[in-house]
């Protein structure tokens, strides 16, 4: 009976854990448009004052993206762009930016 118990509790604490959700690639693609005008087409950003997204790992985006939300970052651009997206947007946003080619490290 106790082993019965310890597999159901395990089982509804493993189920109330936030899950890793990722983004959709091709979501992502249709939804960069707006960030085109200032990021580029594919994140390369030929303004120096726009950074270049792609490339960069897919969960630091997803966290600028959110604290631009919330206001942790502050942008007057970014902040008003990133209101009307949800979570999943920023998802997948971020999952198409990061596997575009752009960041190089340079060992």
């Amino acid at each position: 009976m106790k082993t019965t118990l310890l597999i159901l509790a395990t089982a509804a604490l493993a189920a109330s854990l936030p899950v890793h959700a990722s983004g959709n690639y091709e979501a992502g693609k249709a939804k960069s448009t707006t960030c085109a005008a200032c990021h580029g087409f594919d994140g390369n950003s030929t303004v120096s004052s726009f950074p270049k997204l792609a490339g960069q790992h897919r969960d630091y985006l997803l966290q600028a993206l959110h604290e631009y939300k919330i206001g942790v970052r502050k942008n007057p651009i970014m902040g008003g762009q990133v209101q009307a997206l949800s979570d999943a947007d920023m998802q997948d946003l971020a999952t198409y930016f990061s596997e575009q080619k752009g960041l190089t490290l340079k060992y």
